[in-house]
């Protein structure tokens, strides 16, 4: 599969990885999306041999962009949430490009599905625009009148001896057996923390808890505005496929 504006995207998670070709100008998904759990432990030869795995499943050879849970820098990783430490300090891009035989170009995983949803869904928006991506753990991207200010990891802030994500992901509300009251609060104490900090204009919501935001949006009390993405989790694979495109572009 070719054109001008089809590019591939994969995203790594925690629990699963996803993949799909994408036609990066319309923002619509050209392949049905492949979901596999992600290996366990998910090392960095382990995950590599997945990837290859998809990706022969699929008619494509061109770049590819990949959103992964950590700290990205220069397509090295820099930190390892929710997935194996011995990724620390791997280069990404090297190390899939090799595996595959294809371009492989990499950013946070949560930065990626805020590019998705600032050029195509719900975080369109002037001003200082964050983007949370609650799943096995909360993934943060922050645009500042569209413009990506990289790896901020706000689920990463400190709570109660621990970090926020280990309170109010997905993962841990079912963990919990929390209700959708019961997590809402939670999630809506931390959103107050954020609006203190940052002062931000909007809140986008995505990733899987983002299909129920209708059974918790009740719970908000803060004057930040707050609401779902329009992409949902689709927005990781179209993201991590404009990523590519906007590195080969540059």
């Amino acid at each position: 599969m070719e054109g001008t504006n089809v590019y591939m995207g994969f995203d790594i998670g925690g629990t699963g990885i996803k993949a799909a070709i994408v036609n990066v100008e319309t923002g619509q998904l050209l392949t049905e999306k492949m979901r596999e759990l992600t290996p366990q432990p998910a090392d960095p030869k382990s995950v590599a041999n997945k990837i290859k795995e998809m990706l022969d499943k699929f008619d494509y050879e061109g770049p590819i962009g990949v959103g992964f849970p950590a700290i990205i820098h220069h397509g090295v990783a820099k930190s390892a949430a929710n997935i194996d430490k011995k990724w620390i300090n791997v280069n990404i891009e090297h190390l899939l490009t090799e595996k595959t035989g294809m371009p492989f170009y990499a950013a946070n995983d949560a930065d990626v599905a805020g590019l998705a949803e600032v050029k195509f869904g719900s975080a369109d928006s002037a001003g200082t625009v964050i983007v949370l991506t609650i799943g096995t753990g909360i993934g943060s991207g922050m645009f500042l009148d569209g413009k990506l200010v990289p790896n901020t990891e706000f689920g990463h802030l400190y709570f109660k001896n621990s970090i926020y994500e280990h309170y109010i992901s997905n993962v841990t509300r079912k963990k919990e057996d929390l209700t959708w009251d019961e997590w809402g609060k939670r999630f809506n104490g931390y959103l107050k923390h954020l609006e203190t900090l940052f002062s931000p204009d909007l809140f986008v919501l995505g990733g899987g808890a983002s299909k129920k935001f209708s059974k918790y949006e009740d719970q908000f009390t803060i004057s930040t505005k707050v609401v779902p993405a329009e992409y949902q989790n689709d927005a990781g694979v179209l993201g991590a496929a404009m990523y590519a495109s906007q590195r080969v572009s540059s």
